[in-house]
């Protein structure tokens, strides 16, 4: 096992009526911005329960935080947080809404160009504190360090980490779950599935509780997915919501080599195609496992066995059948796994291939060996 420090200190306040505790979880003296979304905390009652919270307080609020939040939007709510002097974010969504928050957070504090956190990598030494109520149960936004925001008009999507940026709190009530659409939640069951295989499937370095609890999340989420589509049954959606957290809440992530290249491979079509990030999760995970079989076969071997239940009596055939599995479960989530089924033509694959070079992505994945090159072929074999 590799070297490594864990230290997570947002505070989960979980379950039925846990909104109703946002009062004693706020700052005192604090101007607060209530950040969320297009309006759907509005027609399911969550908006309402916040503001009843936030009595007492000083606040204003910010609406329109998109699916895939916008720098531009974000640059707006910068302006209007330090025109009413914010000093504390409360986001409320899913983690596109946390994500897009924690974006303002650290360019309120950012002392130079904002857009230069994500296209440069500028160090994020600082921000407002934030906190956030969850909707979605997804990105595991709401208890870590990590931000993804989008550009369009120039067909960027790009992401950055800074401990900074960590929700003080996050409040996960799984009865708002309930008026979600199936679409949404089946995007955050593939979401959290490929969150976890992301930091599992790269290769052995002996972290057996990192691989067990990876496993187990795996297995849940595999046995959540169709009932969290087929019903309402609080203690599903419950697992969904605290299965979600614990896919990057960076436990199963200590310790272990991590991957990513499905994630960003996934981040150009969206910015290239405007696809569900869900979506292109569940498009390129599949023909990155194939690409890379040989490279992850042990691990590979490992989750075909314990996650699937096969036997690997022959190698290469148990790693098809476990490659075709995962696509199973994709696409049993409601989910098209193929780019041509998004009305997308060979062209992508040059496509994402220099947008890669163009963000000076030339060496993704546990070994850095996925050149643009690579990331062509795997987009390719996606058609």
């Amino acid at each position: 096992m590799q070297n490594f420090v864990f230290h997570n200190p947002t505070k989960v306040v979980f379950g039925r009526g846990s909104i109703g505790k946002l009062s004693g979880l706020l700052p005192e003296g604090k101007r607060i911005m209530l950040l969320y979304g297009g309006g759907s905390i509005k027609k399911n009652g969550v908006y309402e329960q916040v503001v009843a919270q936030l009595d007492g307080h000083q606040w204003c609020e910010f609406s329109g935080i998109e699916a895939n939040p916008e720098f531009t939007t974000l640059m707006k709510a910068v302006e209007q947080a330090r025109e009413q002097n914010v000093d504390f974010l409360l986001a409320v969504g899913g983690g596109s809404v946390v994500d897009g928050s924690k974006f303002v957070a650290a360019a309120l504090k950012f002392d130079g160009q904002p857009w230069d956190i994500l296209a440069k990598g500028a160090a994020v030494k600082d921000a407002v504190p934030l906190g956030c109520i969850l909707t979605l149960p997804a990105t595991g936004s709401e208890t870590n360090p990590a931000a993804v925001v989008n550009r369009s008009e120039i067909q960027q999507k790009r992401s950055f980490i800074s401990d900074a940026v960590r929700p003080q709190f996050a409040i996960l009530d799984p009865e708002v779950t309930y008026s979600l659409p199936k679409r949404q939640l089946a995007n955050g069951i593939v979401d959290a599935f490929v969150h976890v295989m992301e930091q599992y499937l790269t290769y052995p370095v002996g972290a057996s509780v990192q691989d067990r609890f990876a496993e187990g999340i795996l297995q849940n989420l595999i046995e959540l997915g169709p009932q969290v589509l087929d019903s309402q049954d609080y203690n599903v959606r419950a697992n969904l919501m605290w299965n979600a957290t614990q896919a990057l809440n960076g436990l199963i992530g200590v310790g272990v080599p991590q991957d990513w290249s499905t994630h960003m491979i996934g981040h150009e079509l969206t910015a290239l195609h405007g696809l569900d990030h869900a979506v292109t999760l569940a498009i390129v995970l599949p023909r990155v496992m194939q690409h890379q079989r040989d490279a992850k076969q042990d691990k590979l071997l490992q989750y075909a066995e314990r996650v699937w239940g096969l036997s690997p009596y022959d190698k290469d055939s148990t790693i098809d059948l476990a490659i075709e599995k995962t696509e199973l479960f994709f696409r049993q989530m409601g989910m098209m796994t193929r780019l041509s089924e998004h009305n997308i033509g060979d062209d992508i694959g040059e496509a994402v291939a220099a947008k890669l070079r163009e963000n000076g992505l030339e060496k993704l994945g546990e070994h850095g060996a996925i050149t643009p090159e690579h990331a062509r072929e795997i987009v390719m074999a996606s058609l």
